[in-house]
């Protein structure tokens, strides 16, 4: 095969076959929801039924917060200057950043540390939380997924964690970032929810995807809400706002 080939286990390609890490993917529409393909594209597997209910949940949670996150206003802004559609829709995934949709990695970094401080210690998950946060407060660093500039209490946060007791997929992640939430507001004094991020980073971890493409899960739907705010800034506004 000449070196100009580039070779990928993902999907497979012949005259008149597509596939994805296997299945054929004309098979797949009709009877795969868009997030079970994300699922089996990442995860090089088929998800549950129950995962993939989540999964269209946590897709849906994340499409939209309104104009004011920054991945939104630098979309509209690169369409007022007359910018195409993938220019501006581009413009707004590269505002995409640690503080900005990329709490979901983070947080799942750190539930994942304090299920296995759990795990290791036999101590409880509370005390666990506890020594997690003292090694992130030590290092300067702070815990993500956690109090939001709008919601005291994100219905996000709220129907997720509803929708895993119904599906029996929340477990000690999920847990965990209770216990996170608890440990912060004593140690603060004030009260921190877990938001949508935080929501999501530990369903994620109960699903067993890795944190690396945690914030995969904020970019994919966002992607999404873009295209309608980029659409409506061409269409209703005036250029250069």
């Amino acid at each position: 095969m000449s070196d100009l080939h580039w070779k990928t286990a993902i999907s497979k390609v012949k005259p008149n076959s597509i596939s994805l890490r296997g299945y054929s993917v004309d098979r797949l529409m009709g009877n795969t929801s868009f997030a079970q393909a994300v699922y089996l594209a990442l995860k090089g597997k088929m998800p549950t039924s129950e995962q993939g209910l989540l999964l269209d949940a946590i897709l849906v949670s994340s499409i939209d917060h309104g104009a004011g996150p920054p991945s939104v206003l630098a979309a509209r802004t690169a369409a007022s200057t007359g910018a195409p559609m993938n220019a501006a829709v581009a413009a707004g995934v590269l505002a995409i950043n640690r503080f900005h949709g990329g709490a979901i990695e983070e947080a799942m970094i750190l539930f994942r540390n304090v299920v296995l401080k759990t795990r290791e210690s036999g101590n409880d998950i509370r005390k666990a939380a506890d020594e997690a946060l003292t090694e992130l407060k030590n290092a300067g660093q702070r815990a993500s997924g956690f109090g939001h500039r709008v919601h005291s209490r994100d219905p996000r946060t709220v129907r997720l964690f509803e929708l895993a007791d119904e599906l029996n997929i929340a477990g000690e992640y999920v847990a965990a970032a209770r216990a996170v939430e608890q440990a912060l507001a004593e140690s603060t004094g004030k009260i921190l929810p877990i938001n949508v991020d935080g929501a999501v980073a530990a369903l994620l971890c109960e699903m067993d995807i890795p944190p690396e493409i945690g914030n995969a899960f904020f970019i994919i739907p966002r992607v999404a809400g873009l295209v309608a705010h980029v659409r409506e800034e061409q269409t209703r506004m005036r250029p250069m706002r």
